[in-house]
C-alpha cells in the first residue's frame, strides 16, 4: 500500500506540474495517472489501495466541500436566490430528455435503458467545480453577482437529485415497481441535510465558545482534525439512515462548515479555510488519481462514434437547462457561458455508478460504462480546462469590466 501511496503522490504531482507547464488543468495530470497506474493499465496499485478508493475518494470531497463552507457567503447564496435552486435540477433533467429522446436512435437502447444512462451521466462533478468556485471566491471573480456561489451551490445538490432519479429508473429497468414517493426523496434529502448540518454546526461552535470561555483553547489544527471527524460522522449517518430516510451527507458537511463561518470570529473562520486548503493539496492527488484508476480504458475505445455523439447531444441539452436557470437574471452573455462551462465536467458520480447498471446484470450495463467512461475521459479535462481559461475573460472581478 505504501509503495502505492507512493506513486500515486509523486507522478501524480508529476505529472500535474507538467500538464501545468503546458497551460492545462492539473487534474487532467492527475486523471492520466490515476488511467495508467490503474488495473485496466499498467497495474501498479496495490488491491487494498482499489479497495478502500470510494472511502478515500470521498474524504477528500469532504475536505474540499469543507472549506467551500467555510469560504461561502450566505448572504451572497441568498441573494442568488431562484437560479441556484434551479441550477440544482434543471440542468441534469434536460440532459436525461435530451438522453430519452436521442439514445433510442444512436444507441439502440430501451427508453427505460435510456433513462438510466442519461441518469448516470447527467450528475457534475463537485470535485472538478466545487474546487474552481472556491479559487474564484478567493480571487473574487464574479463575486459581485455571486456566480461562484450559485454554481457550488447547484453543483452540491445536483448529485443527490440525480442519484435519486438513477434509483428510480433502475428499479424501472429490472421491472419493479416505482412509486411516487420515491422522488420525495429529493427535497427531503436536501432539507434534512441541511438542518442536520445547521444543528451539528451551532453545536461545534458552542464547544469550542465553550471551551475558550473556560480557558481550555482550542488550537486551530485541532479544530479541523474535530471538524473532519464530524463530517465522516455526517457521511455515515447518511449510510445508516438510508433505509428509513434519505439525508445528505454532503450538504450536511457544507451546512456545518457554513454554521461555524458565521458564529466564529472571521479570523478562525479564514484560518481553518487556509487550513484546508493545505489538506487538498493531498486530498486533490488522491482524489483525481484514484477517479482515474477506476475508468476502464477499453470500455472507452469499445464506446465509438455513437456513444460520442450522443454525449454531444446530452450536452448541448445540458447547456440550454443551465440557460434556462438564468433567463431573468442580470447575468450578460460572457457570464451565461461561463456558468454553460462550468456545468460540463463530469468524473465523481460517473465513476461509482457507472459500473452499477452492468453489476446488476442489465442488458444495457457494458453501454452505459463504455458512455460513462468517455463522458470522464472528455468532459472532466473539458469543462476544468474551460473554466481556467475563461473566468478572466468573462467574470468581473470587483466590479471591473473583463477583458
Amino acid at each position: 500500500m505504501l509503495t502505492s501511496l507512493s506513486f500515486i503522490f509523486l507522478l501524480g504531482l508529476a505529472m500535474a506540474a507538467v500538464c501545468q507547464r503546458l497551460k492545462l488543468p492539473r487534474i487532467i495530470g492527475m486523471l492520466l495517472t490515476g488511467i495508467l497506474l490503474g488495473p485496466y493499465a499498467l497495474n501498479l496499485l496495490d488491491p487494498s489501495i482499489l479497495a478502500v478508493s470510494a472511502d478515500l475518494r470521498q474524504m477528500a470531497l469532504i475536505i474540499i466541500l469543507l472549506k467551500a463552507g467555510l469560504s461561502l457567503n450566505l448572504a451572497d447564496l441568498k441573494r442568488v436566490g431562484r437560479p441556484a435552486v434551479m441550477m440544482a435540477c434543471v440542468p441534469a433533467s434536460f440532459e436525461i430528455l435530451g438522453f430519452l429522446i436521442f439514445a433510442p436512435h444512436i444507441l439502440g437502447v430501451t427508453r427505460v435503458e435510456a433513462a438510466v444512462m442519461g441518469a448516470v451521466l447527467s450528475a457534475v462533478s463537485p470535485a472538478v467545480v466545487i474546487p474552481r468556485m472556491v479559487q474564484l471566491m478567493e480571487e473574487r471573480y464574479g463575486t459581485d453577482k455571486s456566480i461562484p456561489q450559485m454554481i457550488m451551490a447547484g453543483a452540491s445538490c445536483d448529485d443527490i437529485f440525480v442519484i435519486v432519479l438513477f434509483s428510480t429508473f433502475v428499479t424501472m429497468a429490472q421491472g419493479g415497481a416505482v412509486h411516487g414517493t420515491d422522488l420525495l426523496n429529493v427535497p427531503v434529502s436536501i432539507i434534512l441535510g441541511v438542518a442536520l448540518g445547521v444543528g451539528t454546526g451551532y453545536a461545534l461552535s458552542l464547544f469550542f465558545e465553550k471551551a475558550y470561555v473556560c480557558g481550555r483553547y482550542v488550537r486551530n489544527s485541532t479544530k479541523v482534525i474535530i471538524l473532519l471527524g464530524v463530517s465522516f460522522l455526517l457521511m455515515a449517518v447518511e449510510t445508516w439512515l438510508k433505509e428509513i430516510v434519505s439525508i445528505s451527507g454532503l450538504l450536511a458537511v457544507v451546512s456545518t462548515a457554513c454554521v461555524l463561518k458565521i458564529r466564529s470570529i472571521p479570523d478562525v473562520s479564514s484560518r481553518l479555510s487556509e487550513k484546508f486548503g493545505k489538506l487538498w493539496i493531498a486530498a486533490e492527488v488522491i482524489l483525481f488519481v484514484l477517479v482515474g484508476a477506476a475508468v476502464d480504458i477499453r470500455y472507452t475505445l469499445e464506446a465509438g462514434l455513437p456513444a460520442l455523439a450522443m454525449i454531444a447531444a446530452a450536452l448541448v441539452f445540458r447547456s440550454l437547462g443551465t440557460l434556462f436557470c438564468l433567463f431573468g437574471t442580470d447575468l450578460n452573455l460572457k457570464e451565461r457561458l461561463f456558468c454553460i462551462i462550468a456545468y460540463l465536467p463530469k468524473a465523481t458520480v460517473q465513476a461509482a455508478i457507472g459500473s452499477v447498471p452492468l453489476a446488476l446484470g442489465l442488458p444495457c450495463g457494458a453501454l452505459v460504462l463504455s458512455v460513462a467512461v468517455l463522458a470522464i475521459v472528455i468532459t472532466a479535462p473539458l469543462g476544468a480546462l474551460g473554466m481556467d481559461l475563461t473566468y478572466k475573460k468573462f467574470l468581473k472581478k470587483n466590479g471591473s469590466i473583463p477583458a
